[in-house]
């Protein structure tokens, strides 16, 4: 009842209050948010803010006080009658200073929101300057030290049981941690993740002349509760032979016909020269899309490489051999990776070393220009389904869509290095290796279910990205036949 007005615009919230004014803001790429001053900041999830963003954009907000003139005409007056010993200087009427809370769960020990921990764990312990009248506190909440009725007790047991020790420590122990536990680092990734103003970034359409991997894991399921049906583009550096996320598609519970129309779109807005795909589905894919209204209308047919990699004795002529069958004019591009157990090994292995020797990337956040660029592709967005039935919401403008979409891009690059993070590493009786997720999160259903099919793709991308660059710059020799044509009358 005490708001005495509320309005909504695409970009904010206003609550006014009085004279007191609320602004909601989205965070987007930080661009719309300057301009702003305020003098109470609460930023959610600060641990997801880009530390750019948080100095450059954020801290701007409070360099203006609340009533300035009025506080240097009290500071004026002030001043005389000290001068003529009515009032001391201790007396001076102290102003509330502005005040920024930044809530978030506690993050790894490498991520920027543990440095900015830090710097005010030292400001609060040695003090400020002198002329500083500046205040901080840091409030590490823990559910061990909250009421025990704050707290839902099931919830608690059943976090236990879902999440790794690492990831409850920071949820609810409010704990930084050093690093994931699983095969793939969490650091290494994070090296490995572009910084924003970097390039390349995500990218929802192919830049001019660059050539593109694609990668899909099928699944046939149409539930909500099903495995994630996942694309991924690398955006290949003929340079240094290695390739960059910019683009992923993971989606559960839509139906095939959904996911050949976004394969169709990824094959028409970025210049694809290879795909790769998991055997296991991957062939009906294929032949499905190949089959589709959407593909015959367009004159697409996608031919398979028939070439066996596997031996790695005869690893050389095999190169050559898939080297003369690969054919970009007539579409045999498309490989289907059989997952034989050796081959998930090497794969495994060898996207380990490229995250260690930052072999490969994942693409920047797409902030001023180049987020302007991407917002402004021409795709087909009005088509295009990125997100589940139930998480889609009100119905957008094309626009706000494509925003959406945008920012989503993003949101996969999180969620690849997510699943990654979750992979870990078993020992059979017969020695054979597996990587899989934790047997605790291989037994949870329903739709926020934990799923590793991006990481799938991945490791088919990443592995593709070796063979093409193999397969391209293998040396064919000329036979020199003895054999001689003669003319004979």
């Amino acid at each position: 009842q005490c708001i005495t007005h509320k309005s909504k615009s695409n970009d904010e919230w206003l609550l006014e209050i009085g004279s007191s004014r609320i602004r909601a803001l989205p965070l987007g790429d930080g661009e719309k948010l300057r301009g702003f001053r305020f003098h109470r900041i609460i930023i959610d999830e600060f641990a997801l803010m880009p530390e750019r963003i948080y100095n450059e954009v954020i801290i701007p907000f409070l360099s203006v006080v609340e009533n300035p003139t009025q506080r240097e005409q009290l500071y004026n007056l002030e001043t005389t009658m000290i001068e003529n010993g009515e009032m001391t200087e201790e007396e001076r009427y102290v102003w509330p200073n502005n005040k920024l809370i930044a809530l978030s769960s506690a993050s790894y020990k490498f991520e920027y929101m543990y440095k900015a921990y830090e710097q005010f764990e030292e400001l609060i312990r040695t003090g400020s300057s002198k002329e500083s009248d500046a205040h901080r506190v840091i409030m590490q909440f823990s559910y061990d030290c909250a009421p025990k009725q704050l707290y839902d007790k099931n919830l608690l047991d059943q976090a236990k049981s879902t999440m790794s020790q690492s990831q409850f420590d920071r949820e609810f122990g409010s704990i930084f941690t050093d690093d994931s536990s699983g095969y793939f680092k969490t650091s290494k990734m994070a090296a490995c993740t572009l910084k924003d103003g970097e390039t390349p970034t995500i990218e929802v359409a192919g830049e001019k002349g660059a050539k593109y991997i694609l990668a899909f894991d099928p699944s046939w399921a149409e539930s909500e509760s099903s495995d994630d049906f996942a694309m991924m583009v690398l955006k290949l550096n003929d340079d240094r032979k290695i390739g960059t996320v910019v683009h992923s598609y993971a989606l559960s519970g839509a139906n095939l016909k959904q996911h050949i129309h976004y394969f169709y779109y990824l094959l028409n807005h970025f210049n694809i020269v290879s795909i790769v795909g998991d055997y296991n589905g991957g062939v009906q894919f294929i032949n499905a899309c190949n089959e589709s209204s959407l593909f015959k209308k367009n004159n697409i047919n996608i031919k398979c490489l028939t070439t066996n990699f596997d031996d790695l004795e005869h690893y050389q002529e095999k190169l050559v051999e898939g080297k003369k069958e690969y054919n970009l004019d007539d579409k045999t591009i498309c490989y289907l990776r059989k997952p034989t157990s050796a081959w998930i090994r090497l794969a495994n292995e060898l996207l380990q070393a490229n995250f260690d020797h930052r072999r490969i990337h994942f693409a920047a956040r797409a902030i001023d220009d180049a987020y302007n660029e991407q917002r402004s592709k021409k795709i087909p967005i009005k088509d295009i389904q990125f997100l589940r039935t139930s998480q889609s919401g009100e119905r957008q403008t094309d626009a706000a869509k494509m925003i959406d979409f945008v920012e989503h891009q993003f949101d996969m690059m999180n969620l690849i290095k997510t699943q990654c993070a979750l992979i870990q590493i078993t020992t059979s009786a017969s020695g054979t290796q597996n990587f899989d997720l934790p047997s605790n999160l291989k037994r949870q259903t329903g739709p926020e279910k934990a799923r590793k099919d991006s990481y799938s793709a991945l490791v088919l991308g990443n592995w593709m990205v070796k063979l093409y660059y193999d397969m391209i710059n293998i040396q064919v020799e000329n036979v020199n036949y003895t054999f001689t044509p003669m003319f004979i009358k």
